[in-house]
């Protein structure tokens, strides 16, 4: 291919209709094509990036290889293509805006008074095309936040606009994701919020090549027709996405549907060999038909919101799949844990994992799981927080320092065992700012983690700020919590876990980033596999 082509994926009438899942199975469908396809997003929000913002806000922050603070849907895109995503995959509006204030203070608009158009919006088209013009891709899918019809993302659909007419027919095409809702009442589906919305979208000058129509129940001849007809479409680009009992059946939906024949013929591009989904429904298969089932308990202080441990839950699926394991989730709020209540809150579990997160909220909570985790022999697994909790649960009741703590919830503390990095003492702004990205970690063979891996070198991603006091660890190595990984160039501990039992293993990376369908992370498999053979005892 010569040019590289453009889809953009609207939505309309409500958010959370899964723009992202249409996306990546759409991104699927075409990568098991032959075709070499990526998936952006540009989020209408003026934070610069989502490191700053409250996980009950935005969910979990996903961090790519690159370091980059970003969205969640980030984390689907990598699930489902298993092709890491990058800084240019992900930008915000904040982003958008920064960009050209600094472009305007350094003088490069000589003297022109700036405005949302031109300015604001080519900085967007050639954010928008920055893949495109790597090479590396045949087909780039842009989804943009937000609902048509929003202040904020206006414009980003102007930005679409332009680039539609700019590369001609045939070169970009626009999915438009919209909502049929079922009134009870009345017992049939309605069309007028999806004609609504496409009234909006052509308002702003855009047409929708493709319209995908989230339902719970299956539209009917007469209404695809009825869709087709009043919102300007052909009827064959009608296309239904309804319910599903996992996201990752959406791509077998959306090829039943034939919404990527219907994409590549209006760019005008051959359809090649049928999509070879072998694998992914040999995956499917293992998810729906569990040989085993086993109950972990996610210790966190975001439980309330699914979305903060994203992918966390996603990793469950994989590793359980791979297993043929169903992982029921058991969320637990570490600031409802204490001493007095630890047996009532776990027992039953067959494995424990203490999630990552900041501030002091909730921290003691976490403690007491590590403590019955290991004193119990219940599998346990910790992520970054998590670990650091391990940590100084091992300090204060092996080793007896009763003060140990981390500086990040008490500066005083006699036994800072987690300390803040060095090279983050004089850091004053907090976005993007912490140790992020992947860095290399080496493991010492005779190891948990050796076992889990089957190799000395790995590479993972990271998101904070404090770490393992090197001071500490002879002391607690020598009390029986092992350093079995260590990043090769600074010397921070990266894995502990204790030999004297079933699994306990602490990270202070973020393995579930680096899960996907294709290689579920072998930590996360591991850890599914210890607790299947605790329940079975």
């Amino acid at each position: 291919m010569n040019q590289t082509k453009y889809i953009f994926v609207t939505g309309g009438v409500t958010s959370s209709l899964g723009k992202g899942i249409i996306a990546a199975s759409l991104a699927k469908l075409l990568q098991a094509r032959g075709y070499r396809a990526t998936i952006q997003k540009f989020d209408p929000y003026l934070n610069v990036d989502p490191g700053t913002l409250n996980p009950y806000e935005h969910g979990e922050c996903y961090v790519t290889d690159d370091g980059a603070e970003t969205d969640l849907d980030l984390g689907h895109y990598e699930r489902f293509l298993n092709v890491p995503t990058s800084q240019a995959n992900n930008v915000t509006t904040g982003r958008i805006y920064l960009s050209v204030i600094e472009k305007e203070r350094r003088g490069e608009f000589l003297g022109k008074t700036v405005q949302v158009v031109p300015h604001i919006t080519n900085e967007i088209k050639d954010r928008m095309q920055l893949l495109g013009n790597s090479g590396d891709y045949d087909i780039i899918i842009t989804e943009i936040g937000g609902t048509v019809g929003d202040i904020e993302s206006l414009p980003y659909i102007e930005s679409v606009r332009q680039l539609v007419w700019d590369m001609g027919e045939n070169n970009a095409i626009v999915i438009h994701l919209t909502l049929v809702p079922y009134l009870a009442a009345a017992g049939e589906l309605k069309t007028k919020p999806t004609q609504h919305s496409v009234k909006t979208l052509m308002e702003s000058g855009i047409k929708a090549d493709i319209l995908v129509c989230r339902t719970e129940h299956e539209i009917s001849d007469e209404i695809r027709n009825k869709l087709a007809l009043f919102c300007n479409v052909k009827r064959e680009a009608v296309i239904q996405s309804i319910d599903a009992s996992t996201i990752y059946e959406v791509p077998n939906l959306m090829l039943e549907e034939g919404l990527d024949v219907v994409a590549l013929k209006k760019l005008d591009l051959p359809k090649k060999a049928a999509p070879d989904l072998k694998n992914w429904n040999i995956f499917l298969r293992r998810l729906k038909n569990p040989k085993h089932t086993v109950n972990i308990g996610l210790i966190g202080k975001y439980v309330e919101m699914q979305d903060c441990y994203k992918s966390i839950l996603e990793a469950f699926i994989h590793s359980g799949a791979s297993n043929e394991t169903k992982v029921n989730v058991i969320s637990i709020h570490s600031e409802h844990i204490d001493a007095a209540n630890i047996e009532e809150k776990l027992k039953g579990l067959d494995g424990i994992l203490v999630a990552p997160g900041f501030g002091e909220r909730g921290i003691e909570g976490k403690i007491e799981a590590v403590r019955y985790a290991r004193e119990n022999k219940v599998p346990f697994f910790g992520i970054c927080l998590g670990m650091q909790m391990a940590v100084i649960e091992y300090s204060r009741n092996v080793l007896g320092y009763a003060d140990a703590n981390s500086t990040e919830m008490n500066e005083q503390t006699k036994y800072p065992v987690v300390n803040l990095m060095e090279d983050q003492k004089n850091v004053t702004e907090k976005g993007g700012t912490m140790r992020l990205g992947a860095w290399k970690c080496e493991i010492k063979q005779d190891s948990l983690a050796y076992k889990a891996y089957g190799q000395t070198t790995i590479s993972e991603r990271h998101r904070h700020r404090y770490e393992y006091n090197s001071k500490f660890v002879d002391v607690l190595q020598k009390a029986g919590l092992k350093a079995s990984g260590v990043n090769p160039d600074t010397g921070l501990v990266e894995i502990v876990e204790i030999e004297d039992h079933p699994f306990f293993i602490g990270v202070q990376y973020h393995p579930e980033y680096k899960s996907t369908v294709a290689n579920p992370h072998p930590l996360f498999v591991n850890f599914v596999a210890a607790a299947v053979k605790a329940r079975k005892k």
